[in-house]
């Protein structure tokens, strides 16, 4: 077979791709969960301080830093037979179903005791998350060695996982009337803008929990690793920081989605948003699906853009879209506020939360293929593939972004007068500029800025395709 013909062949079965895209569904499912609701939860709740929780949040994951690579350097030495990946996954599903709901539980604690707890629970999960985040990004490079088949099935897979990472906002509500004592608050009296009660959010919780570590287990039970020849080194702080300055592209990937962060925020307020924009904690599902919906397009149409444009270039059209389209929304919702009845402002202010949502997916889906080509591009220079080491630099930076986008979000939600509106349980006089800015403009000027670093990335075109068939020649002489 001739060299070039690796890298064309097709590896992956239907029902691989199906159950890795479930798999990512449901650990999502539950990411977002966390993300879009701990916070809440806390402060509604458990009577916590909302902003002091961000932050307590944020500290955890940078904390719970000292895991990624721990679970990168037990990932890139396991001997398992049922391979690296597949076996660390496994081992997260029991922590993650846990800790999952323990997070949703009321528990009697006030004061010092309780933000203590809610670091703690905080930080564990963070773990778990970590044991389960840095192997199901990183099998992505270990699926196939067909650089063209893992565009196809990482933008596959992660559409899933963003109508995963979004599901909360359609699931909470639904969960909510079918509790029994959500029921009598929700719906059947048509307070439709009560807040949530503990006993929904445990069941929305154990529901969430368990449904999304069932299709997570997808992935160890129906997926193959293929490209297995990585390094047995030992991976630490010291070696993750060589590997990445070595790594030049990586580094560049990093950088660009630590300055994006801000696309984290809008899903960490979305609850609050809706609550203030829309006048009903339940009508997020409104705003998830609306820009889910742009979201999914996005990620459909993703390898069409690789293929025509390159990963990079794709990138930097999506985010200069991205600083357009947010920049549009703030101004249309401005003027809706003031004139809530009229029909023209009405649909243009969804629409432009769809038009927001076009750009999402895409820039979410390109660091994810650009980290495996970066795997390869430091395989073919230095004969070493660290999967592990990259994937839970990735996944690190994932986690802080995601708690920063929270806290930085949570700031501009405390600015608005929600959380005393909270208490008062009376959101007529809360500032909605001040919510959406931080719900739309703020991630776009970040996603412009998150250009910078790109403009320097490499791993396309030619020599993407070089290394790629250089591999493909090592790996059949092996």
């Amino acid at each position: 077979m001739a060299e070039t013909d690796i890298t064309k062949q097709k590896h992956l079965k239907l029902k691989e791709i199906i159950a890795y895209s479930l798999g990512l569904f449901g650990f999502q499912a539950i990411v977002g969960l966390l993300f879009t609701y701990q916070a809440e939860f806390s402060g509604s709740i458990l009577g916590a301080n909302v902003i002091v929780v961000a932050i307590l949040i944020l500290i955890a994951k940078i904390v719970s830093a000292a895991a990624d690579p721990v679970v990168g350097n037990l990932i890139d030495r396991s001997k398992s037979k049922l391979g690296k990946f597949k076996s660390m996954i496994v081992y997260a599903l029991a922590p993650l179903l846990i800790t999952t709901i323990i997070i949703f539980v009321k528990v009697p604690f006030n004061n010092v005791v309780l933000y203590v707890w809610i670091f703690i629970v905080s930080l564990i999960w963070s773990i778990a998350m970590t044991m389960g985040d840095v192997p199901s990004q990183g099998i992505a490079a270990a699926l196939t060695p067909n650089p063209t088949e893992r565009t196809n099935v990482v933008s596959i897979s992660n559409t899933a996982k963003q109508i995963g990472f979004s599901a909360c906002a359609v699931i909470v509500p639904i969960v909510c009337l079918i509790v029994p004592e959500g029921s009598k608050v929700i719906g059947l009296k048509g307070k439709q803008d009560a807040p949530m009660n503990a006993t929904e959010f445990l069941f929305v919780g154990i529901l969430t929990a368990i449904f999304g570590c069932a299709l997570f287990a997808l992935i160890p039970l129906v997926n193959k690793e293929r490209v297995t020849n990585a390094s047995s080194e030992t991976v630490g702080f010291k070696e993750m920081f060589a590997a990445l300055k070595s790594n030049k592209p990586f580094m560049l990937v990093i950088i660009s989605y630590f300055l994006g962060f801000g696309r984290q925020m809008a899903m960490g307020i979305q609850v609050q948003a809706a609550t203030i924009i829309l006048g009903s904690q339940n009508l997020v599902v409104v705003l998830g699906i609306v820009t889910a919906i742009g979201s999914m397009i996005s990620m459909a149409i993703c390898p069409f853009l690789i293929k025509k444009l390159n990963e990079k270039r794709a990138y930097i059209l999506l985010s200069v879209y991205g600083f357009a389209a947010s920049i549009f929304s703030f101004a249309v919702g401005h003027f809706w506020f003031a004139n809530p009845k009229n029909i023209v402002l009405t649909i243009l202010f969804y629409a432009s939360l769809f038009l927001i949502g076009l750009q999402f997916g895409a820039v979410t889906l390109m660091p994810m293929i650009m980290t495996a080509d970066c795997v390869d591009a430091y395989e073919y220079e230095t004969g070493t593939r660290n999967e592990g080491a990259c994937y839970s630099i990735l996944t690190l930076t994932i986690k802080v972004c995601l708690a920063l986008g929270m806290a930085v979000g949570l700031v501009f939600v405390g600015a608005s007068g929600y959380y005393d509106a909270l208490k008062a349980q009376d959101f007529a006089n809360c500032n909605k500029d001040v919510i959406f800015f931080a719900y739309t403009a703020l991630p776009g000027i970040l996603a412009l800025l998150s250009i910078i670093p790109m403009l320097k990335y490499d791993i396309v075109g030619d020599k993407k395709a070089q290394i790629s068939r250089a591999l493909a020649e090592r790996r059949t002489t092996d």
